[in-house]
């Protein structure tokens, strides 16, 4: 059975960094702690320890990171104001993001775009995932398109059935608690189409089948 989404305007593509446990992040998420109780200072070094201490050993899989042509993310990935936007918040990133491409970011709550340094506009979508879907269809011209995280956001996709390739980075930690991938979302079959272990992390792909 092929995927709910056609290939013929590019992959919606999920990558996303996991502990052992299937967390994306711990609780008590702040914005001194952007992935809340990890274990580690909060930061995200130990669970993204692959990206930022073993770069080299890792980059293709960075690269992907960064090869799609328009991304999609929840609000609480992009900062931790919550309620009206009553703080011009721009994300975790500095004035050079380093997406370098139109952000949609998912939200109850309008706001203008806010255009970046570098390419990178974040786009504000208050009608849902299907409408931040269609709007980055249209931004991509034909290009994957990214569902950079957090969890909460990816698995509203996976269980619509808006999803083709699932990339998870598997790092060998426990959380016990937080944010979780695949809460609530139905039974998938997967195909596994590649698998990489690196020294602390498994890279595996997974082509999502229904």
């Amino acid at each position: 059975m092929e995927s709910a989404v056609t290939t013929r305007n590019g992959k919606v593509i999920v990558d996303q960094t996991i502990s052992a446990d299937g967390y994306s992040a711990g609780l008590n998420q702040t914005e001194e702690r952007p992935f809340g109780d990890d274990g580690g200072d909060g930061g995200g070094r130990r669970l993204h320890a692959w990206m930022f201490d073993a770069a080299e050993e890792n980059q293709a899989e960075i690269d992907q990171i960064t090869d799609a042509s328009a991304v999609i993310m929840g609000r609480n990935m992009f900062g931790p104001v919550r309620g009206a936007w009553d703080r011009q918040w721009n994300g975790w990133w500095g004035d050079d993001p380093p997406f370098h491409k139109p952000v949609f970011v998912l939200t109850h709550h309008a706001r203008e775009p806010q255009p970046m340094e570098g390419g990178t506009t974040f786009h504000f979508v208050t009608d849902g995932i299907e409408s931040a879907l269609t709007r980055a269809r249209a931004a991509a011209g034909g290009g994957d398109i990214l569902i950079h995280g957090g969890a909460t956001t990816i698995n509203q996709y996976l269980a619509a059935g808006l999803v083709d390739e699932l990339r998870l980075h598997m790092v060998p930690l426990t959380l016990g608690a937080g944010v979780r991938l695949f809460d609530g979302v139905p039974s998938l079959k997967l195909e596994q189409v590649t698998a990489r272990a690196a020294s602390a992390v498994l890279h595996v792909t997974y082509r999502v089948l229904s």
